[in-house]
């Protein structure tokens, strides 16, 4: 399938911060490249104009009429779009963007892959790093946007190439997870909880995935896995390659102690080492263990990944201010899973000890809006002072038995002492906060989406107090 024959590469779905980013390496390697899709927002709207790759807007069988040498059809694409109609029809050559990701760009390369239920974003984002910052010009592809990079993936010549690699299913053909795609030499698993209940039957199913990604790791690799995590653990008794784990709880390969929390900052010491990490948080210190243990397999001394780690600056949408008004500090988290957004209101709490902290949560993701986390939920948010829930996305798709219950999460947050609000849209929510919120307090919005707008929304009204 990927011969020399191919020249032209059409992707369907380019909008993606992933697709434009693969395009532009693929026109950059002389490929003759196109794109469609229904909407390309910024900023990949202005990077795929900026390398003058023709983007076609809308999904149409004419798009396809050049008949390209390839067609790479993405994640969100399903059956009855008429550019995957058309390639079907016509016996195109086609693929997903994991396997053209292999192909192209992963295969002969030393390939790390950061995998797991939570902190994949940052850790990748905190090993490209200390890469980066060592001159070592790593390739990678992360889930989000690094404060200490412009844009989410980058591909180089270097042999290294670190990925963030994602549990869900690659296609609408190809019903294995990304992950399995990736090459892994080093695998990071961070923890492993259920998920993806679009996808997912069970926990079960979720740790045969995992089990499939690790038997891909080779002899002279490494897997690096928390060492405190109890689903994790049936998993790392493997013999095929070398097993380290990390964590705070145990004598691992790499363990933490004298960990002190700062309102900004955190400070730990392993063997021989002290590391100081402009991240707060439990869970952003297993994120740097797992760094520290991946870099230092690769030849990485503790000075380097110390130096690195004093310029990490964060992510977007990882605990990110958005801005101050009236006093409010408004912050916006990509938080939609209960784990997530426990620990986030935990490190919250330790950066705003004092404050009064609203959580503002949209069920918009394919498991919260499920009933599977149902008293889960209401437990998360256990370190804010004030919740307020937003109208339960696409709930009609659901069957009743399958919805989370709003009334009941209401119920159950009050309950335990929480003033709470059910409220149907950002706009709702704005005037009960705008209303309710004082100099002093903060709000985190917790959305895996752009929820209407609501960050500059709050603040606008907010700035009006």
């Amino acid at each position: 399938m990927f011969s020399s024959a191919i020249k032209s590469v059409h992707f369907t779905g380019i909008g993606g911060t992933a697709m434009a980013a693969a395009a532009a390496a693929m026109q950059d390697k002389g490929f003759q490249v196109t794109g469609s899709d229904q909407n390309v927002y910024e900023p990949m709207a202005t990077f795929l104009a900026t390398k003058k790759i023709p983007v076609m807007n809308g999904y149409a069988e004419q798009n396809l009429a050049y008949q390209p040498d390839l067609v790479v059809i993405g994640n969100a694409i399903s059956r009855g779009n008429p550019e995957a109609e058309y390639v079907l029809d016509h016996k195109l050559r086609y693929c997903s963007l994991p396997e053209l990701l292999r192909e192209f760009f992963i295969r002969g390369k030393r390939s790390l892959v950061v995998a797991g239920t939570h902190g994949k974003t940052t850790t990748t984002s905190l090993l490209t790093w200390v890469f980066e910052h060592n001159g070592l010009n790593p390739s990678y592809l992360i889930g989000g946007i690094p404060n200490n990079f412009s844009q989410g993936a980058r591909f180089t010549d270097s042999e290294w190439f670190i990925i963030e690699g994602d549990e869900y299913d690659t296609a609408f053909f190809d019903k294995r997870s990304k992950f399995i795609h990736y090459q892994p030499e080093v695998a990071i698993i961070n923890n492993l909880e259920f998920d993806h209940a679009d996808i997912f039957e069970n926990l079960a199913a979720v740790k045969k995935t995992f089990s499939h990604f690790i038997r891909l790791i080779p002899r002279n690799g490494l897997l690096l896995g928390n060492g405190d995590d109890e689903n994790l653990q049936p998993l790392l008794n493997v013999t095929h390659c070398p097993v380290k784990k990390f964590g705070l709880g145990g004598d691992y390969a790499v363990h933490a102690f004298n960990i002190r929390y700062g309102p900004t900052a955190t400070e730990f010491e392993i063997p021989s080492c002290k590391f100081h990490l402009n991240l707060v948080g439990e869970l952003n210190v297993r994120n740097a263990l797992a760094v520290i243990g991946a870099a230092k397999h690769c030849g990485l001394s503790n000075k380097q990944i110390q130096s690195a780690f004093a310029t990490f600056t964060g992510i977007k949408r990882r605990m990110e201010i958005k801005g101050i008004a009236g006093g409010v500090t408004v912050i916006d988290d990509f938080g939609h899973h209960p784990t997530a957004i426990r620990e986030t209101l935990r490190a919250l709490r330790i950066r705003y000890a004092k404050e009064k902290i609203w959580a503002v949560f949209e069920p918009r993701s394919n498991t919260t809006r499920r009933n599977c986390f149902q008293a889960e939920l209401a437990a998360a948010f256990a370190d804010a002072d004030a919740v307020v829930v937003s109208q339960v996305a696409r709930l009609e798709q659901l069957a009743p038995e399958e919805r989370l219950d709003p009334q009941k999460l209401m119920q159950d947050l009050k309950a335990a002492g929480k003033a709470a609000a059910y409220l149907p849209d950002a706009n709702g929510i704005v005037a009960h906060i705008g209303q309710g919120a004082q100099g002093g307090d903060v709000v985190c919005v917790f959305s895996n989406g752009g929820f209407d707008g609501i960050h500059g929304k709050l603040l606008a009204r907010l700035g009006k107090k």
